[in-house]
């Protein structure tokens, strides 16, 4: 009697994990979808990078490159490439085609990894990203607005001294011992903090909207910094919290069609949505934004542009590298929802006919 309870529940235990694996497996599409979803991770990094190397420290750049071997027609360059230069533009061509060789390895030697955990370790990475985000503009606009408040009242200098006090004046000094410490203090946090407040994000733009009211109308004062922290958390609020909203799946759908279709019809029209519309667009968004050096993100990063309104806070740049921060993430959750698509096609391990539903809990 005892013998035949046992063996009636591990039967089925087994059954359903040689039918799921072996559906999977031999099947070329997976390490192929595999090598996609961490190509686009790892591209989009060593891209940030070259746009850094390219237009902080003057590298030539890749297109460069291509451009003296003659792979981008017959022009001729306005600076020919010397043998230091071409040596740079090939080691960030080397950047690009070494991520390809290690993403490549890393695929080929875990065979047996299921696409729902590299789905998850893709949607992880993203969480992570948008909560030192989350963290960064948090601080950023407590500490600036006080050191704006301090400014405006005169009473910067007898807090740190003339000489603090005139380089905090300057916003490329202010960005780089103020801010970037801050957001390397934030990404720490982010590390063990698991939570991202942005209900409290959007109770503190709240906060200080009606600050404004009270100080405009009762107090008779109002000063630039105020208006600019709205505008800095409500940005933030809106571009970090989309690709978060899309880590938990609940972006709202125009599911006309969607919603009737079958578990494989829904991972068919995310797989090939999540390929063919949102990492181009992702693409597009980064590109755009930062292929040259005045571009609409890479310009106000590299001038530390900030508002010209009095006093304000001196967070504008920051603005643009929104955009940055909005591509980046949407572009590595939409590799994880590529992933997580295929797994659902190939029947992997880890597959459940309501994932949706669990996905929207």
């Amino acid at each position: 009697m005892s013998v035949d309870p046992h063996q009636s529940t591990e039967a089925p235990a087994e059954a359903p994990k040689v039918n799921v694996t072996a559906a999977s497996s031999g099947s070329p599409l997976v390490p192929v979808s595999r090598i996609v979803g961490y190509l686009m991770t790892a591209w989009v990094g060593v891209f940030l990078i070259n746009n850094f190397l390219n237009f902080w420290f003057d590298w030539p750049s890749v297109p460069v490159l291509f451009a003296h071997l003659g792979l981008f027609g017959t022009e001729a360059l306005s600076k020919p490439l010397d043998a230091g230069a071409a040596g740079l533009a090939w080691t960030q061509f080397g950047l690009y085609a070494g991520s390809l060789a290690v993403v490549v390895l890393l695929v080929l030697r875990t065979p047996d990894r299921c696409m729902h955990d590299d789905a998850d370790t893709l949607s992880d990475l993203t969480a992570y990203f948008i909560r030192g985000c989350f963290w960064a503009v948090l601080l950023i606009g407590v500490v600036d607005m006080v050191i704006s408040f301090l400014r405006v009242e005169d009473m910067l200098v007898g807090t740190v001294g003339k000489q603090m006090a005139s380089d905090l004046g300057r916003s490329k000094f202010r960005g780089e011992m103020v801010h970037y410490p801050l957001i390397a203090l934030s990404f720490v946090i982010a590390y063990f903090r698991k939570s991202i407040g942005f209900t409290w994000l959007a109770l503190l733009i709240v906060i200080a909207e009606i600050q404004i009211v009270i100080a405009r109308f009762v107090f008779s004062y109002e000063q630039a910094f105020m208006a600019d922290l709205v505008r800095f958390w409500y940005g933030a609020l809106f571009l970090f919290a989309s690709p978060y909203t899309l880590v938990q799946e609940g972006h709202v759908r125009v599911d006309i069609l969607y919603a009737g279709f079958t578990e494989r019809g829904k991972a068919w029209t995310n797989m090939l949505g999540s390929l063919l519309l949102g990492i181009p667009l992702c693409w597009v968004i980064l590109t755009q934004g930062m292929w040259g050096k005045f571009s609409v993100i890479n310009g106000p990063l590299l001038t530390f542009e900030v508002t010209q309104a009095g006093y304000g806070l001196y967070v504008k740049y920051w603005l643009a590298a929104f955009l940055l921060v909005f591509g980046v993430a949407m572009m590595v959750q939409f590799a994880s929802y590529f992933l997580s698509s295929v797994a659902v096609l190939m029947r992997e391990p880890g597959y459940h006919p309501d994932m949706t539903e669990h996905a929207n809990v």
